[in-house]
């Protein structure tokens, strides 16, 4: 007769405990913080999700191409693989530091002095809602010295790891691949890029061949402001947008692996590290 409560009360428990674990691991509704009310956030981080992506971009010209694309592409990479590194997608920083190129009708440049403090505070208030992993998916060359300066300040004082990725600097092997070439500012690579999930916003109708101008040849050779195009050639004669859907596609796919990739890989050694864990 004692028995029987015993053996009852024990298939509860791990009723019980089997219900919790398949809390913890069924995917979250959303994984977009700006769709989470604050009770989910809370039962989601730091108990659940340990990891956040943030998506920083500009306002700036980019040829034929729609000019958020620097914060378009970093949006679209987190929605891609976010379920892939198990982690939260931020409010994307719209806006960057793109001096050179304000001239250009809808750009809007952001100075240092303002920009690198906010960017900063974003990462530390991420910091103190739990987030032990904060990867900044950067979208602008321009921002990438503040970001890397307030990733660091961020990471020592608040004892978290930070990543900042540049993504187009990181798939540059990718896009040589694709391409047979090197790439630009807008071109083939940006370009195929947004096309793969926003192709109703590319204008291959408005485009030109000689709107695009290569960087300074060595570097540091000339410096113009305004830029003299809004797209910036890598490397001379190469990196003009070819509009090609198939290559689009899996430029995309194979962008969004290498960052999965980096992230997965960069986690997994900061925990071998035993670092802030």
């Amino acid at each position: 007769m004692t028995k029987a409560p015993r053996t009852l009360t024990a298939i509860l428990i791990a009723a019980a405990l089997a219900a919790g674990a398949a809390a913890q691991t069924k995917p979250p509704a959303t994984r977009e913080m700006v769709l989470l009310c604050w009770q989910e956030f809370g039962e989601l981080v730091p108990a659940r999700i340990a990891t956040v992506l943030v998506p920083f971009g500009s306002l700036e010209p980019h040829g034929v191409i729609p000019n958020g694309t620097d914060s378009l592409a970093p949006e679209a990479m987190a929605r891609d693989i976010a379920a892939r590194v198990d982690a939260l997608i931020a409010p994307t920083l719209n806006y960057g530091m793109t001096e050179a190129m304000k001239a250009f009708p809808g750009a809007v440049s952001i100075p240092s002095d303002a920009y690198a403090p906010f960017a900063e505070s974003v990462l530390d208030n991420l910091a103190a809602n739990g987030f032990k992993n904060i990867i900044v998916l950067n979208g602008h060359g321009g921002n990438t010295a503040a970001l890397n300066g307030a990733a660091t300040k961020v990471a020592n004082a608040r004892r978290v790891r930070v990543l900042v990725i540049n993504w187009w600097t990181l798939a540059d092997d990718i896009t040589k691949a694709v391409f047979k070439q090197n790439g630009g500012h807008a071109g083939n690579n940006e370009t195929a890029y947004v096309q793969a999930f926003l192709p109703e916003f590319i204008h291959p109708e408005r485009y030109k061949p000689e709107m695009a101008t290569p960087n300074p040849a060595p570097s540091g050779a000339y410096y113009a402001v305004p830029v003299q195009s809004t797209i910036l050639l890598y490397e001379k004669g190469q990196g003009y947008p070819t509009f090609d859907a198939g290559q689009a596609k899996e430029y995309f796919r194979k962008v969004n692996d290498r960052v999965a990739e980096l992230i997965l890989d960069t986690v997994k050694k900061w925990d071998l590290a035993g670092v802030y864990k």
